[in-house]
């Protein structure tokens, strides 16, 4: 079977790579031609890990291509992915610009037996709507929806071994195809589910939304932890070993971030707003994450005695989470944006290195190591929960600071272990300290 995807974002080079693993002939397609050359060089646009290695052996294999040209890549496919972005517009709504584009660009050469997945996140009714935009442009082809649920930081591991796979379909047909599709699963008996198209896209939204609430509902009991003497990493254990609920986004913080929750929940909003639908919890929860940053920076400022002006601040992690360079939407920005306003000195390191942070951060140089960008410190904040700050030699840092202050937002350590190596210690949703 041969599979196109078109748009090499984080979605669909991950799909496009893991479908080549799968055994399939893949042809990865994106306009962007210094894109498409960096992937044909072996080299992955995005930061994800075990990506490279999957990556360049299925090119090796010759299961694996990348191009610039659609016309082509679909003219003889079987299965063609579109995997394009659908950031959110003024109003909160999803932008299916790029999606209705792409479709547009694969009329005139389209092999008219193959199927047509959508992948990239959309509303409900927009999968419909495609299909209609064919008719209406003489093409018959059959049409699917295929929500992804890739975490990132572990976008291989996901798409290998899902919770789920649900799809949307309208024919015997295309379950056929798209069951043969998925088939190398079978074998971890993951769970496939058929639903219409508008269930499939309502899925997608519904998860993320709940994800999001999760985070955001930790992070309000976190707020009276601080006043009531609680540590919410024990009520969150407490909570999340009821299996009603788990224990999964129930880790206090910053608030959420990346290219699917704050898009997703502010869609899912905009659909419902639409057609008279109310949803104040999902409008409640992205108001509250919005307010959840600048409660941060008060944190910060209160721990530096209410002022950071001409104060070195250190920022360890920059990226919306671990193990990815993805800085949209981090709750970083704005934090680092509100302390450099007031007056602090930044210094920031981030393992990845991102691209993206020094576009948003360019007067800002990322240090090499985590103790030179700690050097001469009077604070040192933790904003990302890198496995590589969670053992950091305390004692050598504390020699590496002028003040002895960590502001930790991830909650990586214990109080008595930082303040044993001589540190004053903040953290979230532990009591308040009156020092």
């Amino acid at each position: 079977m041969k599979i196109t995807v078109v748009g090499t974002g984080y979605v669909g080079l991950v799909s496009g790579v893991c479908f080549a693993e799968f055994g399939f002939d893949v042809t990865c397609v994106d306009k962007d031609q210094d894109k498409v050359s960096c992937l044909r060089n072996g080299e992955p646009t995005i930061f994800e890990p075990g990506l490279k290695k999957l990556m360049l052996k299925n090119m090796q294999a010759g299961r694996l291509v990348f191009t610039d040209d659609i016309a082509e890549a679909v003219k003889h496919t079987d299965v063609i992915f579109i995997a394009v972005g659908t950031p959110s517009q003024p109003d909160g709504s999803a932008n299916l610009s790029y999606v209705f584009q792409a479709v547009e660009e694969i009329i005139p050469t389209v092999n008219q037996d193959a199927i047509l997945v959508i992948k990239s996140t959309v509303p409900v009714g927009a999968t419909r709507s495609v299909k209609e935009f064919l008719r209406q442009h003489g093409v018959e082809l059959e049409v699917a929806f295929n929500p992804e649920f890739l975490k990132e930081g572990a976008a291989v591991e996901d798409f290998m071994h899902p919770d789920r796979i649900i799809l949307g379909i309208e024919s015997k047909r295309v379950k056929k195809i798209l069951t043969a599709l998925y088939r190398p699963l079978y074998v971890f008996n993951i769970p496939i589910q058929f639903t219409s198209l508008e269930t499939a896209e309502l899925s997608k939204y519904a998860s993320n939304a709940f994800l999001a609430m999760k985070i955001t509902f930790i992070n309000e009991i976190a707020n009276l932890c601080e006043v009531c003497g609680a540590d919410v990493n024990d009520v969150a254990l407490a909570m999340g070993l009821d299996k009603r609920i788990g224990d999964k986004f129930l880790q206090a913080g910053p608030g959420y971030g990346g290219s699917c929750f704050p898009k997703d929940t502010k869609a899912l909003k905009s659909l419902a707003e639409k057609i008279g639908v109310s949803m104040p919890l999902v409008s409640e929860t992205i108001r509250s994450n919005e307010l959840r940053r600048s409660k941060m920076v008060e944190k910060i400022l209160s721990a530096c005695g209410n002022s950071v002006k001409d104060k070195n601040i250190s920022v360890l992690g920059v990226t919306f989470k671990a193990n990815t360079d993805d800085m949209r939407d981090s709750p970083s920005v704005e934090i680092v944006q509100a302390l450099m306003e007031a007056g602090a000195v930044m210094r920031i390191y981030d393992p990845s290195f991102s691209e993206q942070a020094k576009q948003i951060f360019p007067t800002l140089r990322l240090d090499e190591s985590v103790y030179s960008c700690c050097d001469n410190a009077d604070a040192i904040v933790i904003l990302t929960d890198w496995s590589e700050f969670r053992a950091l030699n305390l004692h050598e840092l504390r020699n590496k600071v002028r003040n002895p202050v960590i502001i930790d937002l991830r909650n990586i350590y214990t109080v008595s272990e930082v303040e044993s190596a001589g540190f004053r210690y903040y953290s979230v949703g532990r009591k308040i300290r009156n020092n």
